[in-house]
């Protein structure tokens, strides 16, 4: 026990000027929560859009402040595809993947630049069963679990962006054609 708290206290130090932060710092005050708290999220077009806009609402604005002129918009494009798989002995679907992909793009509201563009996404199995009911309601769930994974991907890249101050800073920043390789949602 001795050793291994003499080892926690030499450590300590050590691990201290790694460099890393907390991506939030400073609570509300925080560059990063400033910085998301000046992002209007403009109508999205669907019963998607209309999910994909309250769930980027509830991240970037968690006092409620979504009123006023903000800094910058955030333009969302949805993709929503459900597509059939496996079937079955009678000629019936018995499993679908639900896919969102949501290309985005940061906009400087004063001069018109874009400065991020970017993308994020996610897909869903889905069991297809005999009632039509249940198999609509869990396509419904999954659109809904999906809108919350790919806005909370949007959140962590406009989040990471401000706190690096890539975004706002003078000049702005290059539009980012990254589009990382989705992660399967189980």
């Amino acid at each position: 026990m001795k050793r291994f708290l003499a080892l926690a206290l030499i450590a300590a130090p050590l691990l201290g000027g790694c460099g890393l932060h907390p991506l939030y710092e400073g609570g509300s005050h925080a560059a990063v929560s400033q910085g998301l708290d000046d992002v209007d999220v403009p109508a999205i077009a669907g019963q998607q859009g209309w999910l994909m806009r309250n769930a980027l609402n509830d991240r970037m604005h968690p006092t409620g402040n979504r009123e006023g002129t903000k800094r910058f918009r955030l333009d969302v494009r949805l993709d929503d595809k459900l597509e059939g798989l496996g079937l079955l002995a009678n000629d019936t679907v018995g499993r679908e993947r639900r896919t969102l992909r949501a290309r985005y793009q940061l906009v400087d509201t004063s001069s018109g630049e874009i400065l991020l563009d970017a993308t994020a996404g996610s897909d869903a199995g889905i069991d297809v069963v005999s009632s039509e009911y249940a198999t609509v309601a869990a396509e419904q769930s999954a659109l809904e679990n999906l809108t919350r994974v790919v806005a909370d991907r949007i959140v962590t890249t406009l989040a990471i962006r401000l706190r690096k101050g890539d975004v706002g800073a003078a000049g702005g920043a290059a539009p980012d054609k990254d589009s990382p390789a989705p992660e399967r949602q189980r």
